[in-house]
């Protein structure tokens, strides 16, 4: 009897050093025409890591977002999300790896209008099975993290802009996923709102989330300490910032990045 791997579970064969949550070799991406998307990319992203994919549009980040959300598969090359074949999978089996493992902040909030803030980050969890009194336990628990225990109850248009944002940043996380994929996530945001929702992907970062930045802005770019650039499909730069306890930065090619 075949065995397929289950997407809920971690792979076997992990005490050594943590593998990493997203993992792109040769990953390529052929669209109908002969349109190549990605032309045979790699990249590795450890667990904890803060990084932003960022180019200009026509780079291949929008196409590399939806391979490593798993809502597409590689034309070739391997795929793996915390450690889990892409290409291994069924469909049934994408769609609980991503329920379980990888969270989703789109430009736009996609809210339930009409629908309180609460019941919004609580029904982002239906997939998962629970009980719907700890989903809502989990959901204010969210709320509260980034800055909304107070509008529980508000509806997306008793919301501003920021706080819409951030309530879909809450549903993101309230299943305590592995990764965190943000696409554009202050497109639709004025400036201060905007610090606003980096800052709380920074904590988040902080506190353990692995969190992808898909960007074109250079300056959204910048709040990450590791920066991935495409451009026509390929990684052209791959660089880290690292900052020492007194604030300095220094430049530099992430290990095993593309210089």
């Amino acid at each position: 009897m075949s065995h397929r791997p289950d997407p809920t579970s971690d792979p076997a064969g992990t005490t050594g050093p943590p593998a990493p949550v997203i993992e792109l070799s040769g990953a390529e991406k052929i669209y109908p025409g002969g349109v190549r998307a990605l032309r045979g990319v790699d990249l590795s992203v450890l667990p904890g890591e803060l990084v932003a994919i960022v180019g200009p549009s026509g780079s291949g980040k929008s196409t590399m977002l939806h391979l490593i959300g798993t809502l597409d598969r590689p034309s070739a090359g391997t795929v793996r999300i915390a450690g889990h074949d892409v290409g291994a999978l069924s469909d049934r089996q994408l769609s609980a790896l991503r329920a379980r493992r990888i969270g989703f902040v789109f430009q736009q909030f996609h809210l339930a209008a009409g629908v309180a803030a609460l019941d919004n980050v609580a029904d982002g969890m239906l997939y998962g099975g629970a009980p719907r009194r700890e989903r809502r336990e989990r959901a204010a628990e969210a709320l509260r993290r980034v800055g909304l225990g107070h509008r529980l109850g508000h509806r997306p248009g008793e919301l501003s802009g920021g706080e819409r944002q951030r309530v879909a940043v809450a549903r993101a996380v309230a299943g305590e996923p592995s990764l965190l994929l943000a696409d554009e996530p202050t497109g639709n945001l004025d400036t201060a709102s905007g610090h606003a929702v980096l800052t709380i992907l920074r904590e988040l970062n902080a506190s353990g989330t692995t969190v992808a930045i898909i960007t074109h802005d250079d300056e959204v770019a910048a709040a990450a300490p590791r920066r991935v650039r495409l451009r026509d499909g390929l990684i052209v730069t791959d660089e880290r910032t690292d900052i020492d306890a007194g604030g300095k930065t220094g430049g530099g090619a992430h290990p095993g990045g593309t210089a």
